[in-house]
């Protein structure tokens, strides 16, 4: 009888622990939740990309003979088209998909950083070999506005949006660089006469260095 009085008198004491355990479990499920959210850095994604993007596009041209003829013209003509647009275009798709509204996941691993270099050179050569600059800072811009975009609602680049970002103003100073060493070489200016002067590689390798003089 004073055991029962004594519940009566104290209805909420003798559920006090379970209650807490339940809002103790509910509060680790969610940490748990937001932690399986975290969207990491893709070291293995990235550096198969641009290892294969550097074997593919900077071997081809050592490897190729004269019997690919086609081929090269294919590749020179038509395939610029038919790749560089879908290219940047997956690129774009995938940046806009690299927001998250926790600040804290916005940083990038030191790993992160050392690949940026080689993934910065691997689009300078893309953009001045492929005379696509005009593509790429469309592409680089429209990047830029979905960031800004994207902050008035409060989401911030993860390490992946960051990574491309990076690697992208790495790719604009080095072609800056680029056109600012050849701007007056009189060859090259002939070779193009566009408004926009951004010599090749190639161009530059076949006129300078390799060519007797």
């Amino acid at each position: 009888m004073e055991a029962a009085a004594r519940r009566r008198q104290h209805p909420g004491a003798a559920g006090v622990q379970p209650g807490t355990s339940f809002l103790q479990a509910r509060h680790s499920s969610i940490k748990a939740e937001e932690a399986a959210g975290t969207a990491p850095f893709h070291l293995d994604l990235w550096f198969y990309f641009t290892l294969q993007n550097w074997v593919l596009d900077f071997g081809r041209p050592i490897a190729m003979i004269d019997s690919f003829e086609l081929l090269y013209y294919y590749d020179e003509y038509l395939g610029h088209c038919m790749w560089y647009i879908p290219f940047f275009l997956i690129l774009f798709m995938y940046f806009s998909g690299c927001f998250t509204p926790t600040k804290a996941e916005s940083a990038m691993p030191g790993a992160a950083l050392l690949l940026v270099v080689p993934s910065g050179l691997y689009y300078w050569y893309l953009v001045t070999e492929g005379q696509i600059f005009i593509l790429f800072i469309f592409t680089f811009f429209a990047m830029l506005a979905l960031v800004l975009h994207q902050k008035r609602k409060r989401l911030f680049l993860d390490s992946n949006g960051l990574f491309l970002v990076y690697s992208f103003a790495l790719t604009l100073l080095l072609v800056a660089l680029w056109v600012a060493w050849l701007w007056n070489d009189p060859v090259l200016r002939k070779k193009y006469p566009g408004v926009i002067y951004v010599p090749e590689p190639w161009a530059f390798y076949t006129l300078h260095v390799s060519s007797p003089h």
